[in-house]
């Protein structure tokens, strides 16, 4: 066991030292991000690691272009996931009109497969409700690691309001077990799975 956790260690530091070198040869800055804070997670991850920075530039792209749009700003609360190109779109907006500029902007990004549109009508979630559902997004994390039969660290938990959505590369035992999972977890109100099945 010990020689295999060596083995990884040295794969994950060659690996981030790649990132890293190929990032400044090509002065792109998301690589540079996923290198440092994701190198960890890129040697579990099933994607391959082309996949998860397109993944991240997704997101980055979704956000800035987010921020820029006033009313967006400031009357919403949006939240993208990317992966695998298959994107999830949370959170709060007050009108159709919105949701629909919100929609929109993402379908324009280049690199996205297909779009869970999981926005919801209404005010924006309070911060009490916010700090529930990160620790609801714990107590998920927590009982899916807990089971043998599944690889927690390749499926993502999102919260929103105490909907809980579940994304990753799975298969469709694992998908079924961990939705079993999630929904007999106190608190969770319903389960939304966007999986992609190997």
């Amino acid at each position: 066991m010990q020689i295999f956790t060596l083995f990884i260690k040295n794969k994950l530091i060659k690996l981030t030292t790649l990132l890293v070198i190929l990032s400044i040869l090509q002065g792109c800055a998301v690589v540079a991000v996923v290198a440092v804070g994701a190198g960890v997670s890129m040697a579990t991850d099933r994607r391959s690691i082309g996949n998860q920075i397109d993944d991240q530039s997704i997101e980055l792209e979704a956000y800035n272009e987010f921020t820029k749009d006033k009313a967006l700003n400031d009357n919403t609360r949006l939240h993208i996931t990317s992966v695998n190109g298959s994107v999830l779109l949370t959170g709060q907006v007050p009108n159709t009109y919105l949701k629909d500029k919100a929609i929109k902007i993402v379908k324009n990004i280049n690199g996205i497969v297909r779009v869970h549109n999981q926005l919801r009508m209404g005010n924006v979630i309070s911060i009490t409700t916010r700090t529930s559902d990160t620790w609801l997004t714990s107590k998920v994390k927590t009982a899916l690691f807990s089971n043998d039969n599944i690889s927690a660290d390749v499926i993502k938990v999102v919260t929103e309001n105490s909907e809980v959505f579940l994304m990753g590369l799975v298969s469709k035992k694992e998908a079924d077990i961990a939705t079993e999972i999630t929904r007999n977890i106190s608190g969770v109100k319903s389960v939304y799975k966007a999986f992609e099945y190997l």
